[in-house]
C-alpha cells in the first residue's frame, strides 16, 4: 500500500457535492424566510 501524502487526493467530486449542499441549504432558507414573511403579511 502506498504511503499517504497530504494534499495529493483529487477532491473535485467532494467540492462539487459541498457546493450543491450549500446551494440547497441557501435556497431552502430563502424559501422558508419568504414563506414566513408571506404568512405574516397575509395574516396581518
Amino acid at each position: 500500500m502506498a504511503e499517504h501524502q497530504h494534499g495529493k487526493m483529487d477532491i473535485s467530486e467532494q467540492e462539487k457535492t459541498f457546493v450543491g449542499f450549500i446551494r440547497l441549504v441557501s435556497w431552502g432558507a430563502a424559501i422558508s424566510i419568504a414563506t414566513l414573511i408571506f404568512l405574516a403579511l397575509v395574516n396581518a
